[in-house]
């Protein structure tokens, strides 16, 4: 009987060691916000350290097992330049319009894009990115195959502003995007059609402080009223039409 039970009592100790073991701890948000800050820079980094451009300008991780890559260059060797505001934007030399047309504060575009968002955070004394999931309806390379149209966090329209229903609502900043206006403005526009293939100019980075950090945001389609606090965007884009908005309307 002494037997059994110190078998028993063996597996049970096994069994919690292994659920230990295997779970993984969540994000927990710090209170402080300069925190959540430094640890968007340090996984920022570390992202740019571990990826590179593939001949179609696509992020890629390096890999671990094959050699393949090993003379690319990494992101954070490319001339990363960074905005005001904080976000970072990195031009794709090979992958730029000539002459292009420069893109204005309130144009309409057409842009081809891989967007995702990223939460950092620390575990164990390391921070990097913990999550990372597609900025839905703006990843047209990974949902549509066609470019997205006037994104609203580039620009939002006066008639939504016109029926937003609550004071937070009725802001720009409650859609639009700090950063990424920044640096969008950096690149130049092709003029090419929809059916075009795509050959991306470069990568912007709006850390939190450059996006929603923990302001009241547009929920994009999300069950959620503010999905993207603390989050970190990365885009992988290029701008295939950039036109003159109607100012008459703003729309």
């Amino acid at each position: 009987m002494k037997k059994i039970f110190l078998y028993v009592l063996a597996g049970s100790l096994c069994f919690s060691a292994c659920k230990k073991d295997d779970e993984v701890e969540t994000y927990k948000e710090p209170e402080d916000i300069n925190l959540q800050n430094t640890y968007d820079n340090e996984a920022i980094q570390k992202f740019m350290e571990n990826n590179y451009l593939d001949a179609k300008g696509n992020i890629k991780p390096f890999s671990s097992t094959d050699s393949a890559d090993d003379n690319e260059t990494k992101l954070k060797d490319l001339n990363p330049q960074t905005t005001p505001s904080g976000a970072i934007y990195i031009i794709r030399a090979t992958g730029q319009p000539n002459p292009g047309t420069a893109i204005g504060d309130t144009d309409v575009m057409r842009i081809m894009m891989r967007a995702k968002a990223y939460l950092a955070g620390n575990t164990d004394g390391n921070t990097s990115f913990l999550t990372s999931s597609n900025f839905s309806g703006f990843s047209p390379l990974d949902e549509t195959g066609n470019p997205v149209s006037d994104p609203i966090f580039y620009y939002v329209k006066n008639s939504t502003l016109g029926k937003a229903t609550t004071d937070a609502a009725k802001q720009r900043s409650y859609y639009e995007m700090e950063g990424f206006q920044e640096a969008i403005r950096k690149f130049k526009a092709f003029d090419q059609a929809d059916s075009e293939n795509y050959n991306l100019q470069g990568v912007i980075i709006v850390p939190s402080k450059a996006a929603y950090a923990r302001d009241e945001h547009f929920n994009f389609g999300t069950q959620y009223s503010s999905p993207f606090r603390n989050t970190t965007f990365i885009f992988n884009l290029q701008v295939y039409k950039s036109t003159p908005r109607n100012m008459a309307t703003q729309d």
